[in-house]
């Protein structure tokens, strides 16, 4: 099992106030954490996976804004604590977040020196249009620059995109994923966008400049790219944004906490939807943890599918199975049936 440490550095480092930004109420913090609470923050994590895990991997991980983006020296204090825990070998490695054009030759040896294991890379999107409407303040030709001296560099690559950015369309997030796709991130974060108070997003959204994205809208667009990384064995190791007390106050936009839970139920209702159609009555057994996932939520896909092909019961049961399949008994056969649909 692998778990991360969470350190924010919120708006650190940051040359620009995108239109979607405000760190405060995205991360929960107004500033960062200093080296003394990073280290309590550190310790108390690490009391806890040992109290409750014996097999584990842990990372140390910058989150919230630009880390590389903060005075040199201050980084070196992060990354000197960080690199405590890595010598005694009570981590595994770093990982942080920063922004494409806040990459050189220079900083990644720098950050190497200190253990740093993973960089993740906020693109957001590689459309040029939608980009400057959302004021990144930097180029499709960072994001390769970056991308590049990443992966040269032997350290793990993770990029982050955001769906329903300004000028944002399907069509448009499908081009991100593709140009994503072309390079060969070890993950990927996908985030919808949502409108938080005190953005110049806000600015537009109430003067009409701006239509957020309805839930099930960002949903299905959501799988849609989810399932391309998939087809490419790229992991998608976070859909929709963590839960907050803030983000649930958001002004408007696709935010739920369940937000990774309705993508994959899509997944779900589509693969069945392919097999079920000629059935009077099925069996379903799956892995426990995927079990919600795959019935819906308040039962919604098993509901729509007995309507929509007069099946008398779908019946779906616990079982020690791994996560990326499931079984169904139809007439006495049992068939093993993949999770998603690649279509």
């Amino acid at each position: 099992m692998h778990f991360n440490i969470p350190i924010f550095v919120p708006h650190a480092g940051c040359p620009h106030d995108c239109v979607f930004c405000n760190q405060k109420n995205i991360t929960g913090y107004d500033h960062a954490q200093d080296l003394k609470q990073a280290k309590q923050i550190i310790e108390e994590h690490l009391e806890s996976i040992q109290r409750k895990y014996d097999d584990y991997t842990v990372e140390i991980a910058f989150f919230g804004g630009s880390f590389t983006g903060i005075p040199a020296k201050l980084q070196c204090e992060y990354l000197s604590l960080a690199k405590q825990y890595i010598t005694t070998g009570l981590i595994d490695g770093i990982r942080l977040s920063t922004r494409p054009d806040y990459i050189d030759i220079e900083i990644i040896e720098r950050l190497q020196a200190y253990g740093v294991t993973t960089i993740e890379l906020g693109v957001q999107s590689l459309v040029e249009e939608v980009l400057v409407r959302s004021n990144r303040g930097h180029s499709l030709e960072d994001v390769d620059k970056a991308c590049q001296l990443i992966k040269k560099s032997g350290l793990k690559l993770g990029l982050q995109m955001m769906i329903g950015l300004p000028g944002d369309t399907v069509e448009k997030s499908i081009q991100t994923t593709t140009k994503i796709i072309s390079l060969k991130p070890d993950m990927v974060r996908i985030y919808p966008t949502i409108v938080i108070e005190g953005t110049e997003l806000e600015t537009m959204y109430n003067a009409g400049m701006y239509h957020a994205l309805r839930l099930e809208d960002a949903v299905a667009w959501a799988a849609v790219i989810t399932k391309m990384f998939y087809k490419e064995n790229i992991p998608v190791i976070r859909i929709g944004l963590q839960a907050s007390e803030a983000l649930s106050n958001a002004v408007a936009g696709p935010y739920h906490p369940s937000f990774r839970q309705f993508v994959e139920s899509r997944f779900y209702y589509e693969t069945l939807d392919n097999v079920l159609r000629e059935c009077k009555e099925a069996l379903i057994y799956i892995n426990s943890k995927e079990l919600s996932s795959l019935v819906g939520q308040k039962r919604h896909n098993l509901n729509v599918l007995e309507k929509k092909y007069k099946i008398k019961k779908i019946k779906v049961y616990p079982k020690e199975l791994p996560s990326d399949f499931f079984e169904i008994s139809i007439d006495g056969e049992v068939f093993k049936v993949p999770k998603m649909t690649i279509i």
